[in-house]
């Protein structure tokens, strides 16, 4: 009854869309009358308005699977299982350094270690939107700045863009 390309649309939103209700639902129950009723649509438009900016800023890490291979984040670890190359396992205590590059059109996520081993992993890579909530637990990451980092791999004019160094 949807259009394929029109669901395939919304699905990829769908955080952001049940964040936008939440948000329209306080704005709806503020305006009903008498203060109550106002307090608690603001308290529902806090929650609205504080989920939408996160969906907003997860919304490049959501992105069709294009590349081989299956990421994982479990117990603080960032696992890729490659199908074409090589995976590994990195722990997120032991990162120092993330950066976004661009290989053969195909955009990287490169972690590195504190001993110095790299892990490569696709950003189009089945679970690599788990990432985003595994990268919120870094200290001073501007998840900003990486979701836009992200937003722009496939037409960034540099190859190589760090994204997060750990402080100190």
């Amino acid at each position: 009854m949807i259009r394929p390309d029109l669901r395939a649309w919304a699905a990829r939103r769908s955080e952001a869309i049940v964040a936008t209700l939440i948000l329209l639902g306080g704005l709806w129950l503020a305006l009903r009358g008498g203060w109550f009723f106002a307090a608690v649509g603001a308290l529902v438009l806090l929650v609205g308005l504080s989920l939408l900016i996160g969906a907003i800023r997860r919304l490049p890490f959501r992105r069709g699977i294009a590349a081989p291979g299956v990421v994982e984040v479990d117990e603080g670890a960032v696992r890729y299982y490659g199908a074409a190359v090589l995976g590994g396992e990195i722990a997120l205590r032991d990162l120092v350094e993330i950066r976004l590059l661009r290989l053969k059109g195909q955009g990287h996520w490169r972690l590195r270690s504190a001993t110095g081993e790299a892990l490569l992993v696709p950003v189009d890579a089945a679970g690599s939107d788990a990432l985003a909530h595994a990268f919120t637990a870094l200290p001073g990451l501007d998840m900003g700045a990486v979701s836009a980092a992200l937003a722009h791999v496939a037409d960034q004019h540099d190859a190589v863009r760090t994204v997060w160094r750990r402080p100190g």
